[in-house]
């Protein structure tokens, strides 16, 4: 490991050890991946499957290519972050594709998949699932899939994301301080939307229920 890396590596676990134990992910070590991916842990938790009270997103069976996007974006200031911008300024591109790969090759927990015909029956539901086309707000499913699962390399999955962190994308991109997504799409969707669905929305996903449950 370059001392570059090291020094990195102490950077993360000391910004992080104060609140979440720092361990190492075995099957990193068993697939050979590159070292620097073992700080995502402190943040993102062993399992990489999040730490909701501090808004950190799940990283688990991401697509790769929507991982590496970020990261690259992170690397050119596209998006911002402190210290996610650190971290992935130090990163390599063979590591960026070693690292998102695993990732997306992890287990991850299997949500319901509500679709635009389920019942909506409060705020967060009915922007999910319906949308208020009234204002040019598109339902969340429209992109994000059924349950929002995701769907290809462009829409990352929103189902059992932290509330805190979609509540934090969602206030970056109405600010502006988010802008790397294709024609700026959830950019005017954000600015259209007020506190109360922010929050409604945010909830409604990072509470479906795990399995089939519609």
């Amino acid at each position: 490991m370059r001392a570059s890396r090291l020094s990195l590596l102490g950077l993360c676990v000391a910004l992080t050890s104060s609140v979440f134990a720092f361990e190492p992910l075995p099957l990193a070590q068993q697939g050979g991946v590159s070292q620097v991916m073992l700080t995502c842990t402190g943040c993102h938790g062993e399992a990489l499957m999040g730490v909701a009270a501090a808004g950190f997103p799940r990283l688990a069976g991401l697509s790769a290519d929507y991982l590496s996007k970020q990261l690259y974006d992170f690397k050119a200031g596209k998006r911002f972050n402190p210290y996610m911008q650190q971290f992935a300024a130090g990163l390599s591109d063979q590591d960026i594709q070693s690292v998102t790969r695993f990732f997306a090759a992890l287990p991850t927990t299997q949500y319901a998949r509500p679709s635009r015909a389920s019942a909506a029956e409060d705020l967060g539901a009915r922007l999910a699932l319906r949308g208020a086309w009234e204002r040019n707000i598109p339902e969340c499913v429209s992109c994000h899939g059924p349950g929002g699962v995701g769907v290809g390399n462009t829409f990352p999955p929103l189902a059992g994301q932290p509330a805190l962190y979609l509540v934090n994308q969602l206030r970056d991109w109405q600010k502006g301080v988010r802008r790397n997504d294709p024609n700026d799409l959830m950019g005017h969707i954000a600015k259209a939307l007020n506190e109360e669905e922010i929050q409604a929305v945010s909830d409604y996903f990072a509470g479906l229920p795990v399995g089939g449950a519609r």
